[in-house]
């Protein structure tokens, strides 16, 4: 997958749906195009979508694999938590 593709990945884990037509979502009475999504390049989208895996996983009582997931975090690269991020999600959906 490209990161526009997981970028979409994310955003619908997130809740978030695009309309077919237009590919378009508004966030806080703001126009998002599905391929204006920055996941991959800013923490403040890419932080609830870590807390969200994790608070889910403690909700759920689930025995998820975070391990990854917590390595990344603790390196402070956002390029390796939002590997870690997509590659949880992956594995989620299956």
């Amino acid at each position: 997958m490209n990161t526009q593709e997981n970028n979409k990945l994310i955003a619908e884990f997130m809740g978030i749906v695009y309309p077919k037509l237009d590919n378009v979502i508004v966030i806080d009475n703001v126009v998002i195009k599905e391929n204006e999504l920055q996941y991959h390049t800013s923490w403040d989208w890419l932080m609830p979508v870590a807390n969200e895996i994790i608070k889910s996983r403690d909700e759920q009582n689930a025995d998820w694999d975070l391990t990854n997931l917590k390595y990344a975090l603790c390196t402070t690269n956002i390029e390796w938590v939002y590997k870690a991020v997509v590659e949880f999600i992956n594995q989620y959906n299956k």
